[in-house]
């Protein structure tokens, strides 16, 4: 026996059956347009920028724990109580606390099937029963399934990822008022959206919405993430949070986002300007687009004769690559392998991916 299956031997068996979570490519070299993550292309408004210079300059003591400035922040921005909030090293780390509070091996967690694939890797993780719920329809939300589904945690991701497909709210809200365990609603791409299901939080305690910086804020580099509940529901996921899992110049960051709120409605505005510009482009061209209400596209591509599948989705994706066009294929599911889903970037990265594109279009 070699010295590493001695190792994984000493591992336990739910850490063995895990199959880690593949990111988007991170790609750190010149000449690349990078559309696969969902990163903004635009930066940080100037007082995000000072204030985490601030911060660094007192890198020697630890954050506050709880982050109390940023939940009162995020509490300001949203009209809840600062004790309804969480914050976390990105969202990522709150979908890991409501995995870890709310289900085990008997208490049964799931999501939509596609969706973020990192819920699944979570509940492994953990130990949890899993279960994924299939669309009836593409990308419509099948209210009675879920219902039926005997779920202790359910995760939604709303805008829906890949498509970017917003579900009625009045969808949602039924939901939230039948189900009887916690139902989260994953808003990452919420601000490109316009709308949140946060003003229902009042009504309904075991529903949780979870956010990001990491998208419209464009912090992604610096993992700054909350939760929106009860307060209840909070402080369960507080029992369990490592103490200082945000670190002071995140925690700076995401304070001087919210107040700068402004500057991010206008580059949001044009993300979205950008993304609703070039659903029509694709639409003219005759490729079947999904109503997007996130920062991306979900776009089955086309040959010149009308020829699609996912022969086709895999032969421009590896294109846009040879040309250093960064996009994400999701083969593995039925609903997303003849599509592609493109990063909303600015007016110079979508020029190049359009481009390359049309290049493809005249080599196909």
């Amino acid at each position: 026996m070699s010295e590493m299956s001695d190792i994984s031997s000493l591992a336990t068996p739910k850490v063995l059956a895990v199959d880690p979570y593949v990111p988007g490519a991170q790609i750190n070299e010149s000449g690349w347009v990078k559309l696969n993550t969902n990163e903004s292309p635009f930066p940080p408004s100037p007082m995000v920028i000072e204030a985490a210079q601030a911060e660094v300059e007192k890198a020697t003591l630890y954050p506050d724990p709880p982050a109390r400035k940023l939940r009162a922040q995020v509490a300001s921005h949203f009209g809840v109580e600062p004790t309804q909030v969480i914050a976390g090293n990105g969202s990522d780390d709150i979908l890991n606390l409501l995995i870890r509070v709310f289900s085990d091996g008997e208490r049964k967690a799931g999501a939509m099937e596609p969706s973020y694939s990192l819920y699944p890797v979570l509940a492994s993780a953990n130990g949890s029963a899993w279960e994924n719920v299939p669309f009836e329809e593409p990308f419509r939300l099948p209210v009675e399934a879920i219902l039926a589904g005997g779920f202790n945690l359910f995760f939604l991701t709303c805008p829906h990822a890949p498509s970017g497909v917003v579900f009625p709210m009045a969808e949602i809200e039924e939901l939230a008022e039948r189900f009887e365990g916690i139902l989260v609603v994953d808003e990452a791409y919420g601000d490109f959206s316009g709308g949140s299901v946060v003003s229902l939080v009042k009504r309904f305690p075991k529903l949780f919405v979870t956010r990001t910086f990491s998208k419209s804020f464009g912090l992604a580099g610096l993992r700054v993430g909350f939760g929106i509940g009860s307060e209840e529901v909070v402080g369960l996921l507080d029992r369990i949070r490592d103490s200082y899992n945000l670190d002071r110049v995140a925690q700076a960051a995401g304070v001087a986002a919210l107040k700068d709120w402004g500057y991010y409605e206008a580059t949001i505005g044009k993300t979205t300007y950008i993304r609703d510009f070039y659903r029509r482009e694709f639409e003219t061209m005759g490729w079947k687009v999904y109503p997007s209400q996130a920062n991306f596209l979900f776009v089955r591509p086309e040959k010149v004769d009308g020829e699609w599948g996912p022969e086709v989705a895999e032969s421009l994706f590896s294109f846009l690559k040879a040309n250093k066009v960064l996009v994400r294929y999701f083969g593995s599911h039925a609903l997303t392998r003849d599509f592609l889903r493109i990063s909303i970037g600015d007016e110079d990265q979508m020029m190049v991916l359009w481009d390359t594109i049309i290049e493809w279009r005249s080599k196909e």
